[in-house]
This record gives C-alpha cells, sequence and structure tokens, in this order.
C-alpha cells in the first residue's frame, strides 16, 4: 500500500469512528461503488474495491487480478468473479422455506460483513484461517472475503465431510457434518484441537455433539445465526457446558420482535430496511436473543404452542439417525405432535421404548403422540431437511 492509499485508509478509518459516535455513517456508495462523505467538503473518488486487491493463499502472496490465484484449488474460481467488473457476486439463496432464489452479493457489502466478524474474533493480518467449505455457497464464499479483507492467510483444502489441513489455525467455519465426522476418529479430534475459533452453520448442531466439543478442550466454539441474504452470520452463540446458547450480535447489527415474535434484525452495513425473519425468539436485549424455532413449524396442540426445534434439541441425544417433529390434523387437538424418523420401521416394542427415553427429557404436552418412518427424507439443494406436516 503506497503512502497515498494509507492516508486515504486513516481517513476513512477516521470518519467511520465519528460516525459511529454520531450514530449513523457518513459515507453513502454512488452506483459505481465510489464512496461519497456527505458531512465533510471533500471527495473521495476511490473506488473501495481496489483497497482489497490481494490475498494470502497457503502462504502465498498474489495481486489480483492474477491467473496464478485463480487457478488455485478451491478458491480460484471465486476470486476470478470477485475480480471481474461487476459490483456484486452471484448467490443463491438456500432454499430452506421454498425454491433456491438468484441473489446479487454486493462486494462493498460482503467487505463490511468480514470486518466485522474479523473484528468481533480479533482476527489480525497474517492469521491462518481455514477454508474447508466450497465457494459455491455464501459460507465459503465469506471465509475468501474475510481473507481479502484482514490480510489473513487463507489454508485452502479441498471441501469433505473429513476436512484434512496441516499446522494450526487461528480461524475455521465448519458445517454440523463435518465437526460430527471429525469427533468420530482421534486424527479429526487432533485436527480441530489445532483450530483456535471455530464457527458451525448451515444446520441446527445437537446437544451430544456440543458437548463432545466443549469436552474436547480445543477450540473456542460457536454457533451462528444468519442466512445469504445476511451475508452469512449476523450473530454467533458460544458453545458452553451448561444453559441454553445466547447468540450476540456483530457490531453494528441490532435485534427486536415483531408482533409473532420473530426476529427483527437491523444490518445497516447490508441494507437500510430491516430483515424480517420467521425465527420465534426470545429477545434478551436489542444485542441478543435466544432462538426458539421456526415461526412456520410451530404445532399449535390443543391451544399449547409447541417449538419442535426445541423439543428437537432436548432429545437429539436419543438418535443416531436424522429425525424431526412435525404435526397432522387431529379432531380433538388440531394439531397433534408427530416425530418422524429417517428409518425403516421400527417395531412396537423398539417404538415404546424410544418413546419411554423421550418422556424423561420432555415436558408433557411435547410428547409425542405417533412416530412415522420414512426411508429418506426429503432435503434442499443444500442437503437441509424439508420439513413437511403429515
Amino acid at each position: 500500500m503506497n503512502a497515498g492509499m494509507a492516508k486515504l485508509v486513516d481517513a476513512l478509518d477516521l470518519g467511520s469512528r465519528v460516525a459511529r459516535r454520531m450514530g449513523s455513517s457518513p459515507f453513502t456508495r454512488t452506483a459505481k461503488d465510489h464512496c461519497s462523505v456527505e458531512r465533510w467538503s471533500f471527495l473521495f473518488s476511490i473506488n473501495m474495491l481496489d483497497m482489497f486487491n490481494s490475498v494470502i493463499i497457503n502462504g502465498n502472496h498474489f495481486d489480483l487480478p492474477s491467473d496464478e490465484a485463480f487457478n488455485s484449488d478451491f478458491c480460484g474460481e471465486f476470486l476470478r468473479e470477485w475480480c471481474n467488473d461487476n459490483d456484486y457476486v452471484a448467490g443463491h439463496s438456500s432454499g430452506s422455506t421454498g425454491a433456491p432464489k438468484q441473489m446479487k452479493l454486493s462486494k462493498m457489502s460482503m467487505i463490511e460483513s468480514a470486518r466485522r466478524t474479523n473484528s468481533f474474533f480479533g482476527l489480525k493480518k497474517h492469521d491462518n484461517i481455514l477454508l474447508c467449505l466450497s465457494t459455491d455457497y455464501i459460507a465459503g464464499k465469506m471465509i475468501v472475503v474475510r481473507a481479502l479483507a484482514g490480510g489473513l492467510n487463507l489454508i485452502a483444502t479441498k471441501p469433505s465431510s473429513k476436512p484434512n489441513w496441516n499446522g494450526k489455525v487461528k480461524f475455521a467455519a465448519m458445517v454440523p457434518m463435518q465437526v460430527h465426522e471429525l469427533l468420530l476418529t482421534d486424527e479429526g479430534r487432533s485436527l480441530l484441537k489445532n483450530i483456535e475459533i471455530l464457527i458451525i452453520g448451515g444446520s441446527p448442531l445437537d446437544q451430544e455433539t456440543m458437548a463432545d466439543l466443549f469436552s474436547l478442550g480445543g477450540p473456542r466454539c460457536f454457533v451462528t445465526y444468519g442466512m445469504t441474504e445476511t451475508l452469512s452470520h449476523i450473530a454467533v452463540a458460544e458453545i458452553a457446558k451448561f444453559g441454553q446458547l445466547v447468540y450476540k450480535a456483530l457490531p453494528d447489527v441490532r435485534f427486536s420482535v415483531d408482533g409473532r415474535e420473530c426476529l427483527v434484525a437491523n444490518v445497516p452495513y447490508i441494507q437500510s430496511a430491516p430483515f424480517v425473519t420467521n425465527d420465534v425468539v426470545e429477545l434478551v436485549d436489542d444485542k441478543s436473543f435466544l432462538w426458539k424455532g421456526r415461526f412456520d413449524n410451530v404445532v399449535i396442540s390443543g391451544g399449547v404452542k409447541l417449538f419442535p426445534e426445541t423439543i428437537e434439541r432436548k432429545i437429539s441425544h436419543l438418535f443416531d439417525r436424522r429425525f424431526y417433529m412435525t404435526w397432522m390434523h387431529d379432531p380433538k387437538l388440531g394439531q397433534k405432535l408427530v416425530l418422524k424418523i429417517e428409518d425403516l420401521p421400527w417395531t412396537a416394542a423398539n417404538v415404546d421404548s424410544l418413546l419411554s427415553s423421550v418422556s424423561k427429557c420432555v415436558d408433557r404436552y411435547e410428547m409425542p403422540r405417533d412416530v412415522l418412518f420414512s426411508e429418506k427424507f426429503e432435503e434442499t439443494s443444500s442437503g437441509k431437511v424439508i420439513r413437511k406436516p403429515v
């Protein structure tokens, strides 16, 4: 970085600090992604993306654009897209609530998200961060952008259910399946111990895996909350030995709830309008919450509101296969709670034994009134189970 660029960065950092004290940002982006200063009498006419034009991959420094970087395994195609003339990269929603939608992800908003994650976790220049997720999805893309935004050394390895890498890393992101597979072997557990900070997202993490991670004595582990629209996570909850997961906001993110008790997230570095979600939460304050479940999954049985995801967390240690709680119509209760298990049908004795164990873990109204089986659950394109009422 030359002296002129360094002065510009210092000025932008000063402006950002002043703006935070004033409660808003003095910067707005034009259609050409230039930054204008509205509360000062001078104008910066530089494309901000030009400040993030180098990357370190497995210890090798590349100035972008670079054919050598573009040919890098596991992240080259994304870097090529990052360096094109568009102010966005292509993405798509997960498909959790319907067909996946094509999206345009603002590069500058991705940088702002990455800077907040780097700040929250104290990531410093040249820290090693692990890329073991596909850059076809937002989680993998954002690992690369965090490296770009923070001058971090990207340790790129093949995305797989059992990632493998050499050496210690400061930061890594994984999905629950990867964590579960690594915990099964001594080699995998040793790899996990080489991570200082591990974030886990994409689907719920069961209680047994969380307990195993905590007892491992290796990384500090966090469960994430976010979606493609929010450019990966906007809140994280650290895994502790006891108690519920309390999700805490990234810098500049604020929370409230709507009339349904669903989370409303204000994320000003992405968009001015709030994100209204279908996630039922218990608000702790405007920077933290407890997650209960999806509004569209809530079961109202005999007038009692039941949260399937909350019940599932209580009984997850009883299963070695996928399952979920849903409902079917009942003339007396309106909706009755049903447990669906991904397996061939069990014997009546095995079902009774399971229900006996479930009864020791849940409240009276949370007991499933029927158990159904499916040889294979339907999934979204990203591998999430599609929940359906019976």
